[in-house]
């Protein structure tokens, strides 16, 4: 119903961030985490969208046009929406740190190639 209002707010905050402060956009690399936000807002909100779920007039979410629904629909943006955004988070979070990973162990192997053969002599 409204699992996609969860990451959109978390997009919109972290575009916000990374319009206002290059720099710590940058070093947080927010335009990889904002790409993720936005495709996965994006697609949910064309699946909901295509099964009905989001209509073009108010209140533009059936859930809530019955107000027994809404408590339904405040538990899947809580708990699904922020599974999702979890998710997403996970993934942006090994983007960036999988790469620094394997660049170390690189350098490790090369500085471990470069050092001289060391001869054991036996007495």
């Amino acid at each position: 119903m409204a699992c996609f209002i969860t990451p959109f707010i978390i997009a919109v905050i972290t575009t916000a961030i990374w319009r206002t402060s290059k720099k710590i956009a940058e070093k947080l690399k927010l335009g990889i985490l904002n790409s993720l936000l936005w495709g996965g807002v994006i697609l949910l909100a064309i699946e909901h969208v295509w099964h009905g779920e989001v209509v073009p007039w108010p209140p533009f979410l059936t859930a809530m046009t019955s107000p027994s629904q809404i408590p339904v629909m405040l538990n899947e943006m809580i708990f699904t929406g922020g599974l999702m955004s979890i998710a997403v988070f996970t993934t942006w979070g090994l983007v960036i740190t999988v790469p620094k990973i394997l660049t170390r162990i690189h350098k490790q192997e090369e500085v471990e190639l470069s050092k001289p053969f060391t001869v054991i002599e036996k007495a």
